[in-house]
């Protein structure tokens, strides 16, 4: 079957349908906004193919000036897919490219109007598919080799547009929309069916890294607060505590707080959630760069730290303890007091696990509890090992 206009047109037709069909079932599954745009755009280029196609029969305001029409507007919804990708606001000038396209139509017929509408198009297609890859730039390594892959794909489309613009315009090009001849159609039709299969492989991929990406980070986190889990704790742990070293002490501090069944039992366990969140704050606040947290479970939480003091340790502890016992205060009357009791445990060495270290800090916090609550009990090995 030879490659002619109305075959590669045919091929467009059916690539764009499944592109589209593909993303819309993406879309159903992650409900991500930037895949039912794509998705939109595949579809549109889909319309507008099948309308080129009546060109043949006459049609030619539908074949060309409104099939053109639709591929400008397939490609203003791969930029809105982007925009809302890279969580990008685009400014309302963008939408001023569709009141170009409706003058058009007070052009006169002509010789030069095939090469006037061929310009208009590309021009078009070339700045929307140019700026959805600039969104794209500062996105590309921190997300996936999709999400560079679909920047160079649309850089290269919008490249190739823009140069079929410049073409347009060379004397004695030959260019006839209504019959499909010129070799600049040609090779339009023939890299636009190219484009479509490497635009929804790129875009696909792209969503499918972040949809994984997404789901590790939840796997990852207490539902709750937000802080890691047991488990995404015992991941990052070993790449911290196996620094640790006589001039770089490291520390755990194992947090509890003191009576937080009454605040269950007296104002329900919506605001006993509304602690633990307002606990993580805190930590997430005073927790020092290059330090870990995480909720064990229920109202325990850990904190490790590579690079301490016993100083350090002590003024983090008692910062957020007095921050804790200010906010329980305010919000929630109890008739005993809603505190924090703390273990901590300052190294020198890696521990053998950190499961082990954890032990060694619940007996600090144990000691903590039963000294009266509302304190911090420290254990500084550092001093056992240089004896």
């Amino acid at each position: 079957m030879a490659l002619d206009p109305l075959t590669m047109l045919t091929i467009t037709i059916a690539l764009a349908a499944a592109a589209a069909l593909y993303l819309a079932i993406e879309w159903r599954t992650v409900r991500e906004a930037s895949l039912l745009f794509w998705s939109a755009g595949f579809a549109t280029i889909s319309i507008g193919s099948t309308l080129a196609l009546l060109r043949a029969s006459g049609l030619l305001l539908i074949g060309i000036w409104f099939a053109n029409g639709l591929l400008v507007t397939a490609h203003f919804l791969f930029l809105l897919g982007v925009a809302r990708f890279t969580e990008t606001r685009l400014s309302r000038g963008w939408y001023l490219i569709f009141l170009g396209w409706l003058a058009l139509l007070l052009l006169p017929a002509g010789e030069s109007w095939s090469k006037v509408m061929l310009v208009a198009n590309s021009l078009s297609v070339s700045l929307l598919t140019l700026r959805a890859s600039f969104l794209l730039r500062p996105h590309g390594k921190s997300l996936s080799v999709g999400a560079v892959q679909l920047r160079y794909v649309l850089l290269v489309h919008g490249v190739f547009y823009f140069a079929k613009a410049v073409t347009a315009v060379v004397p004695g090009t030959l260019i006839d929309l209504a019959a499909f001849r010129g070799e600049i159609i040609q090779v339009s039709l023939v890299e636009g069916a190219m484009a479509i299969m490497l635009i929804a492989l790129s875009m696909t991929g792209t969503e499918r890294y972040r949809r994984e990406k997404r789901i590790a980070r939840l796997a990852a986190r207490d539902p709750l607060t937000a802080l890691y889990n047991r488990r995404a704790l015992e991941v990052r742990a070993p790449r911290l505590l196996d620094n640790v070293s006589t001039a770089q002490p490291g520390a755990l501090l194992l947090i509890d707080i003191d009576n937080f069944k009454l605040v269950n039992d007296l104002h329900g366990h919506a605001a006993g959630d509304q602690l633990l969140v307002a606990l993580s704050e805190m930590i997430r606040i005073v927790l020092p760069q290059g330090a870990l947290a995480a909720r064990l479970g229920g109202d325990e939480f850990v904190i490790l730290l590579g690079d301490a003091s016993i100083e350090r340790v002590v003024a983090l502890s008692s910062t957020l303890r007095g921050r804790f016992q200010q906010v329980a205060e305010q919000r929630f009357a109890t008739p005993e007091a809603v505190t924090l009791s703390i273990g901590a445990t300052v190294i020198n060495q890696p521990p053998a696990s950190l499961t082990a270290l954890i032990e060694q800090g619940d007996v600090a916090l144990y000691q903590s509890k039963r000294g009266g609550r509302d304190s911090l009990q420290l254990v500084d090995q550092t001093r056992a090992s240089r004896g």
